[in-house]
């Protein structure tokens, strides 16, 4: 694995229709999510990509709160939209890397939002490179952000503002096929009053590391590239998180510990199309959607992706943060989660 930092330029854009010479298996991806400074609940999470050589779109949002999680899902073909959204879903890019707009009209999970975006830390972004198992090259621009969040959220007719809160974004750019040979993996965002500590880890079923990027992005524009991890997690015999000790350090010597609670439940990600499903053509203005129940009937092992994006509490040092623990440890019955902290 390879990891090259280019913290000068990124393209926020998407791929335009001028796009050409594109590899085989490229996508073009951005996800947000979003969630109150203090309490569990709710979280919204959402995503939309293009696969241009598949003259396909797709995207979803995941809102959870203390009882279900609602998964709408939609897709369209490429050339039958504006290159703005799908389905109920539409973004702008405001001003590229600073201010993203997002808007989810009337749908069949009750859930409508007209949000704006803003940065608050600089983003970390580089190009990654892993060879897989199967000896197929990855090669993907990737990058993550912290920032702020105004406008209102509307569920099952309940509108409030969501001014202030949380949200970590992702645009990723390329072809990514990680499959095969993962034990663990970590998409980890601990945001807290003056920064944000982000990162990708993943390691193999036999715990050597095949990938770690990120950074510790602050507030005053400070940006502390991360050199290591160490975890001490539990899960339960579904494979769900309930709480644990990440610890970070970073280029500049700091060291971060922090503890993290996932008893809130939810943010599975099968419920956004994770499992294999996305890039796949539905035809045009396809729409789907589900609910699960949040009283312990829906696990991680249970459903055809293990990977489930929790909105957390974090303690780091007595200071009090939240965000979102992206998890997933492999089915297969040769690995056995082991703590490196």
């Amino acid at each position: 694995m390879t990891t090259t930092p280019d913290h000068t330029t990124f393209h926020d854009r998407l791929v335009g229709a001028d796009a050409v010479d594109l590899p085989a298996g490229f996508f073009d991806r951005l996800m947000f999510n979003m969630h109150p400074v203090d309490v569990a609940a709710p979280s919204v999470i959402m995503g939309f990509g293009m696969y241009p050589l598949k003259d396909t779109v797709d995207g979803f949002v995941v809102v959870t709160d203390e009882k279900e999680q609602r998964n709408l899902r939609f897709a369209s073909e490429l050339s039958a939209t504006d290159r703005n959204g799908a389905g109920p879903f539409r973004f702008e890019v405001v001003e590229p890397n600073q201010i993203w707009r997002l808007r989810l009209d009337d749908n069949v999970i009750g859930t409508e939002f007209d949000i704006t975006w803003r940065a608050r830390t600089p983003a970390w972004f580089g190009e990654v490179a892993v060879t897989n198992s199967s000896d197929q090259r990855t090669s993907f621009d990737h990058l993550f952000q912290s920032g702020r969040y105004e406008g209102t959220l509307s569920i099952d007719g309940h509108r409030f503002s969501v001014d202030g809160w949380y949200g970590q974004r992702d645009r990723s750019r390329g072809v990514r096929t990680m499959a095969g040979g993962q034990g663990l993996h970590i998409w980890y965002q601990a945001q807290f009053p003056d920064f944000s500590i982000g990162f990708l880890l993943v390691e193999t079923r036999a715990h050597d590391r095949l990938l770690l990027e990120g950074a510790v992005m602050h507030e005053d524009g400070g940006l502390d590239p991360i050199v290591d991890v160490r975890h001490a997690l539990s899960f339960t015999d579904g494979l769900d998180l309930v709480e644990g000790d990440v610890e970070v350090t970073t280029a500049a010597g700091q060291r971060y510990r922090v503890r993290a609670d996932a008893r809130a439940g939810g943010g599975f990600m099968a419920g956004a199309g994770y499992g294999g499903h996305h890039g796949t053509s539905h035809g045009i203005d396809h729409v789907e959607s589900d609910r699960y129940p949040l009283d312990g009937s829906v696990t991680p092992r249970s459903l055809d992706s293990a990977l489930t994006d929790r909105l957390c509490s974090f303690d780091l040092d007595g200071v009090a943060g939240s965000g979102i623990f992206e998890f997933a440890l492999t089915r297969s019955s040769s690995y056995q989660y082991l703590p490196s902290l």
